[in-house]
């Protein structure tokens, strides 16, 4: 039983030294603590920066295909690229003929709205961008009127 008693003799006297460790602490200036702490925190980030871009910097000299892209798959891409740029100027020369096919057309449909003289547009021939003086054409609707169903 006296082990006992020793022990918890013991641990007592650690437990009182122990409150008094903690007293102490209260006492320490909170200047010297903040600026302590921002200079750890200061060199702590420095020392991520160096390792970040240690790492990096390795990454790009000796492995540098897993960062940047394969220049094998770029010749493709500026290949169907050119070809896109090829397509859409062969559409903007397309759609310049058409312009220029329609231009007589919008003319004569301008002066048939406005009421004006469309003998004019026809004896102009075909630098004015008519039909020839020879052809006339004549579009003819018929319309087929059904009689009523007579009632049973």
């Amino acid at each position: 039983m006296t082990s006992v008693q020793l022990l918890l003799v013991v641990s007592a006297a650690l437990c009182a030294a122990q409150r008094h460790n903690v007293g102490s602490r209260t006492e320490w200036n909170e200047a010297d603590r903040s600026r302590g702490l921002c200079s750890n925190l200061t060199l702590v980030l420095d020392n991520w920066k160096f390792a970040i871009m240690t790492q990096v910097k390795d990454l790009l000299l000796h492995d540098h295909d897993a960062v940047l892209p394969e220049y094998g798959r770029i010749r493709p891409l500026s290949a169907a690229l050119a070809d896109l740029y090829q397509e859409f100027n062969s559409l903007k020369e397309r759609l310049s003929r058409l312009t220029a096919q329609f231009h007589g057309v919008e003319s004569f449909v301008d002066q048939a709205r406005s009421g004006g003289n469309l003998a004019r547009t026809r004896a102009a021939g075909p630098e004015a961008g008519g039909r020839p003086q020879g052809r006339r054409s004549r579009v003819v609707i018929r319309r087929v009127v059904k009689a009523a169903a007579p009632p049973n």
